[in-house]
């Protein structure tokens, strides 16, 4: 399926499932009107969790992609970066998926009013991923019509789209089921091979280890190129594609890399600066 096909059929589905979570009054992006604000879908908020708000600071920054990481800890799915910053009330429920049940019924089917388009949800699991992954997808079960579905060969649009990462111990359990709420995060080894989109929408890889290039100076030819062809050939598959691990600190180098990225066609900026990045897509939108 073409990129432009594959992305024309994330519409939403159904109605969310009603939510207990008091949303904040005041959100542009739960505004009056036929639209709000227009999202920025190629931010991802990378460490979410970590932002003062968790989700919702994203959310004001208009990102179209926002990032957990979970441990198991017994039948809990707690959310943290390091086992140290565990805290039971930190859940996957309590941070994203109530807010976002609530949050889409308050926009009437849709994380943003008015944008049909899911918000990309990337799960990263922590902990054995086949354990956690088994867990957590009895945990998306409870939260029905919120979360894409695959079901026997089709993929049935959500408000919003869950992608695993992390342990890849994962992948075994969730290719053998016929029905699932995830898809998974692949790799630039898995270009080309013959796992569909259905399966591995999103292409993630560590920038570091694929480039030597980090902004400064100019973008090596060869290296350019093979940024180009990576996202053509993902593209050509309907995948899309994410780097990991490419500078972060406000400059000119972020900027030239930032710039790379968009001109060969990323499809999902990796950032923790939440208003950097949204400046700098809108600017890139305006010129």
């Amino acid at each position: 399926m073409a990129l432009t096909t594959r992305r024309r059929a994330l519409t939403t589905f159904g109605a969310a499932l009603a939510g207990t979570v008091a949303l904040p009054a005041t959100q542009a992006w739960a505004g009056g009107g036929h639209h709000g604000p227009r999202p920025l879908w190629r931010a991802h908020a990378h460490n979410d969790y970590e932002h003062p708000r968790p989700l919702f600071d994203a959310l004001d920054h208009r990102f179209g992609s926002v990032e957990a990481d979970i441990y198991l800890v017994g039948d809990q799915l707690l959310v943290a970066h390091d086992p140290v910053e565990l805290d039971p009330n930190r859940t996957l429920e309590s941070l994203y998926l109530d807010p976002l049940a609530a949050l889409v019924k308050a926009n009437h089917g849709a994380v943003y009013r008015g944008w049909r388009r899911p918000l990309q949800l990337l799960i990263d699991i922590k902990t054995e991923g086949s354990s956690t992954y088994l867990e957590l997808d009895r945990h998306l079960r409870r939260y029905r019509h919120l979360f894409t579905t695959y079901a026997h060969g089709r993929v049935y649009p959500g408000p919003v789209t869950a992608v695993i990462s992390g342990d890849r111990a994962a992948r075994t359990p969730m290719e053998a089921q016929s029905v699932r709420r995830a898809f998974y995060d692949g790799r630039l080894a898995d270009l080309g091979s013959s796992a569909p989109a259905t399966f591995i929408p999103l292409i993630s890889d560590n920038w570091t280890l694929n480039f030597s290039w980090l902004g400064a100076g100019p973008f090596p030819d060869a290296e350019r190129q093979k940024l180009r062809d990576i996202i053509a050939r993902a593209h050509t598959s309907g995948q899309t594609v994410r780097f990991w691990a490419t500078p972060d600190t406000a400059g000119p180098a972020r900027d030239a890399l930032w710039g790379e990225l968009f001109d060969a066609g990323v499809d999902y900026f990796n950032t923790d600066d939440l208003a950097g990045l949204e400046a700098f897509l809108d600017a890139r939108r305006q010129s």
